[in-house]
């Protein structure tokens, strides 16, 4: 591993760990794991009261990515604006679906979740498996928007919120 290839990530940036959302890295350190030395960045994920090591050469071929530009958040709420789009497959297939978008990191996929599981008051209720995932997905999509805005959560969800109100009118 050579010096030059230094990651784009440094301490008190934030960043999207595909699996879990918008942590924070709050230092690099070195540890020696099995006789190896290995350089990781500590990221801490408030919300979940959760640490996680992540090896620096590692970081880029997991998904982990910096957060998104505001162009991106504006896309994300044009999708959020769209129709729902639910296909005719079974729920365990369009679950797993949704699950690998929610995991994949990506700020569209995860709007394309929120969107196609947005029940407005009028509608069916959902069962707990959806609801679950909705949930997830919304999370995600409000804790990225909040961290790209500077703003806090409860804002960010309010925006969201509105933007999927908008759309049933």
């Amino acid at each position: 591993m050579t010096k030059s290839k230094k990651s784009e990530f440094r301490p008190n940036d934030y960043v999207v760990y595909p699996a879990h959302g918008v942590g924070q890295i709050v230092s690099i350190e070195e540890q020696d794991i099995a006789g190896i030395s290995l350089e990781l960045f500590v990221i801490s994920f408030e919300k979940d009261k959760m640490t996680l090591r992540v090896p620096t050469h590692k970081a880029t071929d997991i998904g982990m990515r910096s957060l998104s530009s505001p162009d991106v958040v504006s896309q994300a709420m044009k999708t959020l604006k769209g129709k729902a789009k639910v296909k005719r497959a079974m729920w365990s297939r369009r679950a797993q679906e949704y699950e690998q978008k929610i995991n994949s990191g990506d700020l569209i996929a995860i709007a394309e979740v929120v969107r196609d599981l947005h029940r407005a008051d009028d509608q069916r209720e959902q069962s707990y498996s959806e609801r679950q995932l909705y949930e997830a997905a919304l999370e995600r999509l409000t804790r990225e928007v909040a961290a790209v805005s500077g703003g806090d959560e409860l804002a960010a969800a309010k925006q969201v919120g509105e933007v999927l109100v908008g759309r049933a009118a």
